[in-house]
């Protein structure tokens, strides 16, 4: 297949470009020429302080009336400088005052006082990704946090600055392991497939892969593998915003179905050169154990299993209760192996400045983290950030250029001790004999500890850079080009060497393993823009054209190697008895789109957004490698209307709503085609191929639409901000696996089906002005979600391999369950429901009850007070859910359990929470716990108000150096009903979140 194939549409965009890029051009007269040049050359420099009347103000925005785009910030001083005519006036304005327009009026030196108010959140632009927009003029659905909100918290992945601060966005933390991952969902869940519903990542105009990072066949070994945005350092961003309408992501046409994550970086201010510093350190602890049995409870109910079952003599392989171990000995292994406090170090470094035609910004980090597990492993990351802006003297052209580049050197034991620390009896034996060696108690345990030496390590080098050249041909026709470059390398290496096993065992070196896996990932992108503005009376007319070519190339190589001589030689693979290549694969992808923005707007009341996309990539097809998206917003704000400037009150309203579509081609590489991979079985002394996968060329695109209608109301200058979104998006065409018999020798064919999954649901938002009165100032935020997520439309389901795991007018992320009626008091057996009353309880006909585990609703509260130089910030999350609880199942047998279950049944009559207890031996009680964990009543309310950061700083009341001192807190507390660890996070298998706290210091100067 010819991948260029989809390049030959460009033809008609050119053709475009070139026709709009001539009739923007008016007739121009000898005189006009004249008249511009002298009203241009008589620019000269204007400067100023920028301050509240107090103190000065950094970060101030100053523009030239007539042409915007001719702007500057002040810098930490409070001080600005541009160019600017005699007769221009300058706007300037900042977010919670009043925007000021003063005339230059000739002079040189324009000091400006700014005054406090709540309705310039109106005039702050939201930057949309290929275009930016006013706050009270955008129609499509926006979300965002800015730096001030990301730098109080101490966290070291962008999505967990992001919890609980947006509504209609979802995101959970996967591990508490050091560099984990995090899910995220945008408005609910799109896709069938779980790996089809991310959204898309634009880091200063670059597309970032959010594909796992590393291999299959390490991950699922290691579950809490490196987190694909983690080269991503918090400290150095400036903005986040969510793209969630069509509105907003029909310009990313195939790519914006699951919503857009726009990140914006730091850049350099005009002014003074500004250096900061900033260092702090922390703990961190598990949030929350799952309370077990201590060893009397423990052997309480050992004891009790034995004697149900009729069984006297205790056999010689229980070592726990037959005197082999001993029964006065009390660990609480949670403690013991995950009990350990995590060392948190950070240090950021930056200088900025530049005048007023070149700034720059230059930034270092380093952060390491250490593990709550025995043993010393060390997570570290360290890297650094170049960014320079230029403009022309006239400032008609224009150069942006960013470079970032992170390191992560990951150190974790291969094996997470979770799972141990909950199910090992309380009295079994010390971890070290006297001499510090492991103990193995004659082989009578597996000693926990034994995992330390099997290390899963990773290094990650990534590097990401950006170049937007702009030319201003005319007053408002800008031609613009994006360019930009990532890299990705990454090697991760498991080992399990031989001394994991018990020494008694005269296990040599020659059952030691290592993985190797390696992967590289190279992307390049071009996008040439026009953008051409023009205002007409009370009409502004905007019109961006523009296109998109990106590659991608990724190579990814898993080697294994089992039998070494020595362990010490078990880095070195050819010192391997038996080596296999388990993956060795070169992947190309190709992607070009065609994009543009017609926005009017009539007297700043009515407005209308149209965007579109043509797209094409390598991944579908023949015939199918091409779709077209587009949405429309509109706007109306109410609150400009003639018959509502009488009420005062009212100092904002706004109807907007939007439809369109958008799609996915988050699907893999190569899957139409039919592949071939090697079988492993030697044929004349050469190995052969077997079929991997069939062709299907008619592999087509997952279409989202997306429907919206908002209401935005200020009330009071803007004192109290409230927000109302409904939404609906259906998902159609999903990709799934289709059954095929078994004799094609295939279980399924991945294809499109006419299957319909529907999201919609509420959010709302509130910001509130509580008090602000002389060096006091409190403000509120709240977001609330509402999201019901189903499947509307799944042809033959019932007779397909998913028919156990949907279920039509039901969500996606259900479980079907046994229902649960209760214990038999005659037997102390868990009894449910026979749905079939065929007389007993079998699977799938009895397992049909739905339970729904995706929240009913969620958000969260945030609070800022501040007094003269004291801040406080606070935020609470809160989720309204079902979840999992911990496995229960039968009990009684050789492992621990929650401390609830010996509350058992114990003889006929009994009225008690679980069943009898065995020892293994009573098989109708195995059952029944069997299904008990299937059953409904292994479901529980996991609702939880979470304290989710708190940040106090103070800043000195210093002269020439500002001086900032800081705690923060990240997971402080929980308050929930849920009785088996964390109520957010649920794999009980993986360590959960922790519990930081942190103190640093800060120096600007």
């Amino acid at each position: 297949m010819n991948n260029f194939s989809f390049y030959k549409d460009g033809k008609a965009f050119y053709c475009l470009f070139f026709l709009v890029f001539f009739l923007s051009f008016p007739p121009v007269s000898a005189s006009s020429i004249e008249r511009r040049s002298l009203s241009f050359f008589q620019q000269h420099q204007v400067q100023g302080t920028i301050t509240d009347g107090t103190s000065p103000l950094p970060g101030v925005t100053i523009a030239i009336k007539s042409k915007l785009q001719s702007s500057t910030i002040s810098d930490f001083t409070g001080q600005y400088s541009l160019l600017a005519s005699p007769s221009d006036t300058l706007v300037v304005s900042f977010m919670g005052f009043k925007t000021a327009f003063v005339p230059v009026n000739g002079r040189t030196t324009v000091n400006v006082k700014l005054g406090f108010d709540t309705t310039t959140l109106q005039e702050v632009r939201v930057n949309a990704g290929y275009y930016s927009t006013k706050q009270s003029e955008r129609t499509g659905s926006i979300a965002g946090i800015t730096s001030k909100d990301i730098e109080i918290q101490p966290v070291t992945n962008v999505l967990a600055a992001m919890q609980g601060r947006m509504a209609g966005v979802s995101i959970t933390q996967t591990t508490g392991i050091p560099g984990g991952n995090f899910e995220i969902k945008i408005r609910g869940q799109n896709s069938l497939r779980a790996e089809g519903n991310a959204p898309l990542y634009i880091i200063d105009g670059v597309p970032y892969a959010s594909d796992p990072i590393g291999s299959a066949q390490i991950s699922t070994l290691f579950p809490y593998a490196t987190g694909a945005l983690n080269g991503i350092n918090p400290e150095q961003i400036q903005s986040i915003e969510v793209l969630k309408d069509a509105d907003a992501t029909s310009i990313y046409g195939s790519r914006g179905a699951n919503g857009v994550v726009l990140i914006t970086t730091k850049k350099g201010k005009s002014g003074k050169t500004k250096f900061t510093l900033s260092a702090s350190s922390g703990t961190g602890k598990v949030t929350q154990f799952v309370k077990m049995m201590d060893t009397n409870q423990y052997l309480s109910m050992r004891r009790r299993a034995f004697a149900n079952d009729g069984i006297t003599d205790y056999p010689e392989s229980a070592y726990d209760i037959n005197g082999t171990w001993d029964q006065n000995r009390n660990t609480n292994w949670q403690k013991e192996l995950l009990g350990g406090t995590s060392l948190f170090t950070d240090m950021q470094g930056s200088v900025s400045g530049g005048s007023a035609n070149t700034n720059f910004y230059l930034s270092g980090n380093y952060h390491s983290e250490s593990t709550v597990f025995p043993g010393d492993f060390l997570y570290k990351k360290g890297g650094g950030q170049f960014n320079m802006n230029h403009q022309s003297e006239y400032q008609k052209f224009k150069i942006q250029f960013s470079a970032g580049y992170t390191l992560q050197d990951n150190d974790q034991p291969s094996f997470d001790l979770t799972t141990e620390a909950r199910t090992i009896a309380p009295n079994a034996p010390e971890l070290y004999n006297p001499d510090g060696t492991l103990n193995w108690a004659n082989s009578t345990w597996q000693n926990p500890l034994r995992y330390l030496p099997a290390k899963f390590e990773s290094k990650t080098h990534d590097f990401l850079a950006n170049t937007v050249l702009s030319y201003e041909i005319l007053p408002g026709l800008l031609l613009k080009t994006s360019m930009g470059y990532t890299n990705l390398r990454h090697g991760e290496t498991r080992l399990n060497p031989s001394t994991i096993y018990d020494p008694a065992f005269h296990v040599g070196s020659s059952s030691s393993s290592l993985i190797l896996g390696s992967t590289s990932r190279n992307s390049w992108i071009i996008e040439p823009q026009l953008n051409w503005e023009r205002a007409i009376g009370n009409h502004k007319l905007g019109l961006l054209l523009g296109g998109t070519f990106q590659q991608q190339s990724t190579a990814q190589l898993v080697e294994s190697g089992t039998g070494f001589s020595s362990n010490s030689l078990i880095y070195n693979l050819a010192a391997a008895s038996r080596i296999k290549i388990l993956t060795d694969n070169a992947i190309l992808y190709k992607y070009q789109a065609f994009f543009g923005r017609l926005n009017y707007n009539w007297k700043e009341r009515y407005i209308v957004n149209l965007t579109a996309r043509r797209d094409g990539s390598s991944r579908f097809g023949p015939g199918n490698q091409f779709a077209t998206f587009g949405a429309i917003g509109a706007g109306w704000l109410f609150s400009k209307e003639s018959f509502l400037t009488e009420f005062s009150w009212l100092s904002f309203g706004k109807l907007r709503g939007s439809y369109g579509t958008t799609g996915s081609d988050q699907i893999g590489d190569y899957q139409f085609l039919d592949t071939y991979a090697t079988s492993g079985v030697l044929y004349g002394g050469k190995s052969g191929l077997a079929p991997s996968r069939l062709y299907n060329p008619n592999f087509a695109w997952e279409t989202n639409r997306k429907l919206e209608l908002a209401l935005e109301s200020g009330f009071l200058q803007d004192r109290i901000f409230f927000t109302a979104a409904w939404y609906r998006n259906r998902s159609s065409n999903q990709l799934v696996g289709i059954p095929m018999p078994g004799t094609t020798g295939f279980s399924s064919l991945q294809s499109n089906l006419e299957a319909t999954v529907q999201n919609a649901g509420w959010e709302f938002t509130l910001r509130t002005v509580n008090l602000s009165k002389g060096s006091f100032g409190w403000t509120s935020s709240l977001n609330l979600s509402f999201s019901r997520n189903k499947l509307l439309r799944f042809p033959g389901l019932e007779g397909s391999t998913y028919s156990e795991k949907y279920r039509l007018n039901a969500p996606l992320n259900i479980t079907l369950l046994y229902e649960y009626t209760g214990i038999d008091p005659k037997t102390g057996l868990y009894q449910f429901r026979d749905i079939n009353n065929d007389g007993k309880i079998s699977f799938p006909d009895d397992k049909q009850i739905v339970m729904d585990l995706n929240p009913q609703y969620y958000g969260g509260l945030q609070n800022q007070l501040s007094y003269k130089g004291w801040s406080l910030d606070f935020l609470f999350q809160f989720v309204k859910q079902k979840n999992v609880n911990y496995p229960v199942g039968a009990t009684g047998e050789m492992y621990n359990q929650p401390e609830v279950t010996q509350h058992a049944w114990q003889q006929p009559g009994d009225l008690r929470p679980y069943q009898i207890q065995t020892a293994g031996y009573n098989f109708d009680a195995l059952s029944a716990g069997s299904l008990y964990s299937e059953s409904t009543a292994s479901i529980s309310d996991a609702s939880f108000i979470r304290l989710k950061n708190i940040s106090l700083w103070y800043d000195l009341p210093l002269k020439q150096t500002k001086c900032r001192l800081m705690i923060q807190g990240q997971n402080l507390l929980t308050f929930t009903g849920y009785r088996d660890g964390d109520p957010e996070f649920t794999s009980f298998g993986s360590l959960p979140p922790l519990r930081v706290i942190t103190a640093g210091v800060q120096f600007t100067f």
